[in-house]
């Protein structure tokens, strides 16, 4: 008995681990044309507002394939569904490096945000269906982790690999990087049984309809949405614009960018894992599910208020410590948020939820990312942006408080 618990134990940890890569492999993937703008804006002569149409159309795309993705990652499970995305979204990425066109980039762009969107929710069930409820909290702080990694080493990596070996390199390398994982993601998942409380729907057997009706009624679903909703904007504005941020504001140069970036994002992967521990510490301690929740999510709120600063920075390296001090929070606000849809939501439909609040973030994400092309090119620089990134987390806690006096878990009803 003893032997069949710790096999289990083992099998989940290479679980997190996996779904760990595939997240930061979504955001090298993503993160690469952001780092290259100062290079590919002088060979394709891109404005401002065309480099912003890119980041929306990505958004955009995601968040109309969302709903689909999240019924079909409900319906076929996160075996195949995690197999099939990781595939055609590397096969995407490197299909940037063909591009000769605005329009080819798009295209390129929109099959890779299409295929990238299952990511979320078939992380985020594999989390519900195959963890039990105190690691949960633990593998979504890791899962939130690994985009932060991602976008550390990205910066690092790329810039070197454009200048010395040209940026059509760079695209290929990292979206090669898909390939390796599928080789251990199928053999390694089907040994797995889910947790107790996720029996009754395996992730290899057939899934019940959605019943949306009673989703879209269900105030459970609208606190995660509307979360989803305030903060994801913050999340999508930073990772595409930072780069131009230092390169604007500072004089940095494209193989200067790296370190900056990589402190901002180091900082973030810190405030997931911090989350990812805090809720089960709180929990041991005695408090109820509730304020485990909430409380942490009360403090991570608080420490994005200074965002603003960053823009009177003296410094890069000072505007990074600032701006990483709010990705720091945002992912500790994450992780949290996370948790809350895995520990509230039915597992048989938390997939769908978890896309139904990445469509809301998506929608967010677009129209700041389009506003902040439209403030740069009329001359009134990042600080909008900013002030609206600094209030998001405070309202959206007032959110979900108002929705959700008291945290229960799914089925304690």
């Amino acid at each position: 008995m003893r032997d069949a618990e710790s096999q289990a134990r083992r099998l989940r940890r290479v679980l997190v681990a996996l779904v760990f890569c595939a997240a930061a492999l979504n955001y090298v993937d993503r993160q690469v044309l952001a780092l290259l703008k100062p290079i590919l804006q002088g060979e394709f002569e891109w404005n401002d507002q065309q480099f912003a149409h890119l980041g929306s159309v990505f958004q955009l795309s995601a968040a109309i394939a969302l709903p689909f993705v999240g019924w079909f990652v409900d319906r076929v499970g996160v075996r195949w569904g995690y197999l099939l995305a990781v595939g055609v979204w590397s096969l995407a990425g490197m299909a940037h490096a063909f591009a000769t066109s605005m329009q080819q980039f798009v295209t390129a762009r929109v099959v890779l945000a299409v295929a990238e969107s299952v990511h979320t929710p078939a992380a985020v069930k594999s989390m519900a269906t195959y963890l039990p409820v105190r690691e949960r909290s633990v593998g979504i702080g890791l899962m939130n982790t690994a985009p932060n990694l991602g976008a550390v080493l990205t910066p690092l990596a790329i810039p070197p690999i454009a200048l010395i070996f040209g940026w059509k390199a760079a695209f290929i390398v990292t979206g090669a990087l898909g390939f390796v994982w599928m080789a251990f993601w199928w053999p390694s998942l089907r040994r797995l049984a889910p947790v107790q409380e996720a029996a009754a729907a395996p992730a290899s057997a057939p899934r019940v309809a959605t019943r949306w009706r009673e989703l879209l009624r269900d105030r459970r679903t609208w606190a995660f949405v509307g979360a989803k909703l305030l903060v994801d904007q913050v999340w999508w504005f930073v990772l595409f614009w930072t780069p131009d941020f230092f390169h604007r504001v500072f004089g940095m140069s494209q193989a200067e960018l790296g370190k900056p970036i990589a402190i901002v994002y180091s900082m973030a992967a810190v405030g997931a894992l911090s989350s990812g521990w805090l809720f089960p510490k709180l929990l041991e301690r005695g408090y109820a599910v509730d304020r485990a929740r909430k409380l942490p999510m009360l403090a991570y709120a608080l420490l994005i208020l200074p965002l603003p600063l960053a823009i009177a920075a003296a410094s890069p390296w000072t505007a990074a410590l600032v701006i990483g001090l709010a990705l720091f929070a945002h992912q500790g606000f994450m992780t949290n948020l996370f948790g809350l849809a895995a520990d509230v939501v039915p597992s048989g439909v938390v997939a769908t939820v978890v896309a139904l609040g990445a469509v809301a973030g998506n929608l967010s994400g677009t129209a700041m990312i389009e506003f902040a092309g439209w403030s740069l090119a009329n001359g009134h620089g990042y600080w909008p942006m900013f002030a609206i990134c600094g209030s998001a987390y405070l309202l959206a806690l007032g959110w979900i408080h108002l929705l959700l006096p008291r945290i229960r878990l799914a089925g304690a009803d």
